[in-house]
Order: C-alpha cells, then sequence, then structure tokens
C-alpha cells in the first residue's frame, strides 16, 4: 500500500478504506472561499460493488492499493461480460459489466483500453480519452445560426446522444470525450 493525498487521486485508483478495496468513479477537488479545501470521492466497493461517497481533506492521506495495469484490446461482448485481449500474450480476459459501467457506450472493436486487475480481477476500465463517432441523426444546419453557446442534439453511430455545435450535420464524424460525451472538435479523417 502506498500512502497519497487524497488531491492527488484519480477515476481509476484503488483505494483501501477499512480493510475493503474500493476503485474510484470520479474525485473532485472543492476550494471554498473560506474554510478548508475537500476532495469528494465516488467510489465501488470491489467485494460486492456498493457505491459509497467521501469526503477529505485535501491534504489528508488515503491508501492506494498496487494493482496491476495492462493494456488490452477490446474485442466484443456477450453474456460472460465485456471481452478483451492482451495483444503481446494473446491472454483473453472478461470484464464485468458493472466494471465497465456507463463508458461501455463509447467501446469500439479494436479500442486499446487499460485494464487494471488485482489479484487477476479485472477492477476497472480506462478508455481512451478521445474517441471519433459518425453523427447519423442531427437537425438541419441553419445557415446564419453562429451563437456560441448553442448546440443542438445529435445521435451517434452506436446510439448515444450528445450536443454537438450548429454546423454538424448528418454523416459528419465527430471527436468527443469519453469520461462525459462532450463534443471536441471534426474529426480530421
Amino acid at each position: 500500500m502506498v500512502k497519497v493525498i487524497a488531491s492527488q487521486v484519480r477515476k481509476g485508483n484503488v483505494l483501501e478504506v477499512d480493510n475493503q478495496l474500493y476503485v474510484v468513479l470520479t474525485a473532485e477537488n472543492f476550494h471554498p472561499g473560506k474554510g478548508t479545501p475537500t476532495t469528494q470521492i465516488d467510489m465501488r466497493r470491489i467485494s460486492d460493488g456498493v457505491k459509497t461517497t467521501q469526503r477529505y481533506k485535501t491534504t489528508e492521506q488515503v491508501e492506494r492499493a498496487f494493482i496491476e495495469d495492462q493494456d488490452f484490446s477490446y474485442l466484443y461482448n456477450d453474456a460472460d461480460g465485456y471481452h478483451f485481449m492482451n495483444m503481446e500474450s494473446y491472454e483473453q480476459i472478461a470484464v464485468p459489466e458493472d466494471v465497465i459501467g456507463d463508458q461501455k457506450v463509447w467501446l469500439q472493436e479494436g479500442m486499446v483500453c487499460r485494464i487494471s486487475r488485482f489479484n487477476d480481477l479485472p477492477i476497472s476500465v480506462e478508455l481512451p480519452a478521445r474517441v471519433v463517432f459518425e453523427v447519423v441523426e442531427t437537425e438541419p444546419t441553419v445557415k446564419g445560426q453562429t451563437a456560441a453557446s448553442s448546440y443542438k442534439p445529435a445521435i451517434l453511430d452506436n446510439g448515444a446522444r450528445t450536443m454537438v455545435p450548429p454546423h454538424i450535420g448528418t454523416g459528419t464524424r465527430v471527436v468527443l470525450m469519453t469520461e462525459d460525451g462532450s463534443y471536441v472538435e471534426r474529426a480530421k479523417d
């Protein structure tokens, strides 16, 4: 176990709290005008999947568990879970759906993901920061509509919904952030 300060905890880290292992879902730092800065950490207990939220002072120490991180290529999903393959050893592992969580909509065949394992059990999957998808349905482009803050809804080729700028039309490939599904830019391919 390694001790780190709470403000250094990131999504995907594994913490030991009260002799239980938790995987971090989100870690957010709050700096109020008055008072002590705090870090709020949303976690999922690895043993049974129970979600919990803890709040620490940003300088308070928490224990990080030693985990093995490896890159795996996404293959497919079925009733057993989401299947990934190690590109060096060709070892295949199945990751349960609750470990992947809401990120599953961004998975693409062949995508390289970083999988964290503790005692050979997959505990978290880290997708690439950005993914490219094609817009299959959106409102038509309106000439002269150039307000920077006006976004319109769009449906992607994976079925997910997102908001895109007014100049993006159907058939356009766009780059999105996997963390929240937000639009970044038009794809350059």
